[in-house]
């Protein structure tokens, strides 16, 4: 018996991240929902942001899944759903350890990440 392969969703990848023990392993998962996303046809991904995910258990990542479904559709064309609007950090998060990491995130994070409050340049989201 084969299984067949399903691409992962918005969804999926917050239940993998609420049951990931570490960031490192969290963003992991997250490049591997990028890398699977870009891979896909244009009406299939936006399936794969259709549901709404389940929360975390921590408001940054609850945030950044809400930034990436924003910033996704907004790439096809289309707006966010209602769900993004109440994702968001009262205070910034910066994911990256290095300052100079740090001020690149401040210069170039897209707007849907600005908005959530996670600075994360867009070089990251295209080198995953």
């Amino acid at each position: 018996m084969g299984t067949s392969y399903e691409p992962m969703s918005l969804a999926r990848l917050a239940t993998h991240l609420a049951s990931a023990d570490t960031d490192q392993t969290r963003w992991k998962l997250v490049w591997e929902f990028l890398e699977e996303y870009r891979w896909e046809p244009a009406d299939t991904m936006v399936d794969l942001l259709r549901d709404e995910p389940g929360l975390t258990g921590d408001p940054r990542w609850d945030a950044l899944l809400a930034a990436l479904a924003e910033h996704l559709l907004a790439q096809a064309d289309l707006a966010p759903p209602a769900w993004v609007d109440v994702r968001v950090l009262r205070r910034a998060w910066f994911p990256a350890e290095l300052a100079i990491h740090r001020a690149d995130a401040l210069a170039w994070a897209p707007a849907a990440f600005r908005k959530h409050g996670v600075y994360l340049s867009v070089h990251d989201l295209a080198a995953a």
